[in-house]
C-alpha cells in the first residue's frame, strides 16, 4: 500500500524520486477504501480449467493482506466443453453479459489451447475481441496471458504471431529493462519465468506497435504494456504456473506420443529438472518404450519432490504491484475505469 506524505519530511520527496509510491494527503482523501472486483476470463481447456482458476486466484489472494477481492470467473460460450466442465461453469461462472452489467476494476485473461494455424479462425476469436474492446473502455487494467497476448496483438495491433519451430518450454532467466515502471517496483532486476509455446510476438513487433517491453530474455519478450503503460499488460510466458505445471505438461506430451498425436518422444523442459530427475525419467522412458512400464507408472510424485520454484516471488510481487496500481487509480464506481483527474492516456502519470 502507498505511503501518505502527511508532513514535509524530505524523505517523502527522496522516496518518490526512487519510484516509491507516495500519495499526497489530498489524493489519499479522495480514494475510497473499498473492495476490488477482479474478473478472470478462463479460456483454458477442460483439463486445465480448474487448475488455472486456482493459480490466478492464489496470486491475487496472496498479493495484499489488507484489501478485499471479489473474483468473478467467466468464459466464452464458443469454447467447446464436456458435460462436467459445463456443469462447473453453469454453477460457478458468470456470463459476459453479467460481467458487463456489474463492472470490474481489473481483468485477467488466461491463455488457451488452439487448433487452427490462424488465430482468427478459432471459434472464440471474435468473442475475445469483444471482451478486450469492452475492457479497454471500462476496466482499469487487463492482464493478457500467453495465447491471449498473441490474439490481442493480432486484432488490436495487426501483428501476427510468428512460429518459432521447436517448442519453447522450460524456465528461463529474464531481465527487467524498464526498471522504474511501478509494476516492477521492488522486484529483482533478473528473475525466472516459465514458458510453453510454439509461437511468439517478437521484440520488433512489440516495438512497432508502440507496446513498451518491460521484461525480456534470450528467448524474446516476456512482459509489455500498452502505449499508455498500464491499461493492457501482456505476458508471453506463464508466471502463474505452479512448480509442477511443466511436469504435468511433460506427462501429457508423453501421452500424446503414445496415442500417435505427436511423432516423437518429448524432450525435457529447459532449466527445470535436476540431473537426478532427468536420469529417473530417462530410465522411465526406456522401460515405457520396452513395454515394461505404462503411463500410469510415470514417477510424478517422486519428481515433484525435487522441483524448485524460481519464479513465485517475482510473480507475487508483480501481481501485488498491479493490484496496487489499479487501487490507486480506479474509480469508486466499479463501472468506471478511472477516478476523476486520472489521464486515461497516462493512468500512472509516468510518461
Amino acid at each position: 500500500m502507498p505511503l501518505i506524505a502527511n508532513s514535509n519530511l524530505p524523505t517523502f520527496k527522496r522516496l518518490g524520486e526512487d519510484w516509491v509510491t507516495i500519495l499526497t494527503e489530498d489524493r489519499a482523501s479522495h480514494q475510497a477504501i473499498r473492495e476490488l472486483h477482479i474478473g478472470l476470463l478462463n479460456l483454458m481447456p477442460d483439463a486445465a480449467l480448474e487448475a488455472t482458476e486456482r493459480q490466478f486466484f492464489r496470486l491475487v489472494g496472496r498479493s495484499n493482506q489488507i484489501a478485499q477481492f471479489y473474483m468473478h470467473p467467466f468464459t466464452l460460450p464458443s469454447i467447446e466443453r464436456g458435460k462436467g466442465t459445463k456443469d462447473h461453469i453453469s454453477r460457478y461462472y458468470k456470463s459476459f453479459e453479467e460481467i458487463k452489467s456489474h463492472g470490474l476494476d481489473a481483468l485477467i485473461i488466461t491463455g488457451a489451447a488452439v487448433e487452427q494455424a490462424n488465430l482468427s479462425e478459432e471459434p472464440f476469436y471474435e468473442h475475445l475481441k469483444e471482451v478486450i474492446d469492452w475492457s479497454y473502455d471500462f476496466v482499469t487494467s487487463t492482464i493478457c496471458s500467453c495465447l491471449t497476448t498473441h490474439a490481442v496483438m493480432e486484432f488490436r495491433y495487426n501483428k501476427k504471431r510468428q512460429p518459432i519451430g521447436e517448442k519453447c518450454w522450460g524456465v528461463f532467466p529474464h531481465e527487467v529493462i524498464m526498471r522504474h515502471h511501478p509494476l516492477l517496483k521492488g522486484i529483482n532486476t533478473r528473475f525466472n519465468v516459465p514458458h510453453s509455446r510454439y509461437n511468439e510476438i517478437s521484440l520488433q513487433q512489440f516495438a512497432d506497435s508502440g507496446v513498451e517491453v518491460l521484461v525480456k530474455s534470450d528467448i524474446g519478450a516476456h512482459m509489455g504494456v500498452s502505449d499508455d503503460l498500464f491499461r493492457i499488460v501482456f505476458f508471453q510466458g506463464h508466471p502463474e504456473y505452479d512448480s509442477i505445471s511443466l511436469l504435468k505438461e511433460y506427462k501429457r506430451e508423453i501421452a500424446a506420443f503414445l496415442n500417435n498425436k505427436r511423432p516423437d518422444y518429448p524432450v525435457f523442459p529447459d532449466n527445470y529438472l535436476s540431473e537426478q530427475s532427468r536420469a529417473i525419467l530417462r530410465e522411465y522412458k526406456s522401460k515405457l518404450l520396452s513395454a515394461e512400464f505404462s503411463l500410469s507408472e510415470f514417477p510424478e510424485e517422486l519428481i515433484a519432490k525435487t522441483l524448485d520454484n524460481t519464479w513465485r516471488d517475482a510473480t507475487g510481487a508483480l501481481i501485488s504491484n498491479w493490484i496496487g496500481c489499479v487501487y490507486q487509480v480506479t474509480h469508486e464506481d466499479v463501472k468506471l475505469p478511472f477516478m476523476d483527474g486520472v489521464n486515461p492516456e497516462d493512468p500512472l502519470g509516468i510518461k
